[in-house]
């Protein structure tokens, strides 16, 4: 069997993707990244949430605009960081050190129902539920996901939903 016959009958994943940027052109960057994250392999853009701007979370900095999107991929996980990675790196992303501002930050939030523990790479994302700037753009693409008591754990993180 050919690889694209083998890739064209795997399952296609539910994966959730978090995206975020506090430096240089907000908007542009995750609407690149967006489309970016549409045009992978074996993957397609099911959903995306408002943009929300949010105030630095345990970090330094200005704020940050920030959304989730829904894919339906037959990627794995893996490959998937190593892609978000790449958009990352094409966007100007660095890391001088932990949280600090960047100019693209794409984080695998959901991955189906699975779990995923390895040394690089944890689904779903470690710090999903403390993050406002997470689950409220989350909760509006897929509030299945979300409980309302872990929305009102983060009500007083600054966030603003934008138009």
């Amino acid at each position: 069997m050919k690889k694209s016959e083998w890739m064209s009958k795997r399952e296609l994943i539910n994966a959730y993707v978090g995206l975020g940027s506090n430096q240089g052109e907000l908007r542009l960057q995750l609407e690149a990244a967006i489309l970016s994250l549409s045009g992978l392999p074996d993957t397609m853009l099911v959903g995306q949430s408002s943009f929300y701007r949010s105030s630095p979370f345990q970090a330094d900095g200005p704020d940050y605009l920030n959304a989730v999107v829904h894919l339906q991929t037959r990627l794995n996980a893996c490959d998937l960081l190593r892609a978000f990675q790449d958009i990352e790196n094409c966007a100007g992303r660095e890391r001088p050190y932990i949280n600090a501002p960047r100019t693209l930050d794409i984080d695998l939030l959901l991955y189906g129902d699975g779990i995923i523990q390895s040394p690089w790479l944890q689904v779903p994302h470690p710090r999903l539920r403390d993050r406002a700037f997470v689950l409220l753009p989350l909760h509006e693409i897929a509030p299945q996901w979300v409980a309302e008591a872990e929305l009102l754990k983060v009500k007083d993180q600054a966030i603003c939903r934008l138009e």
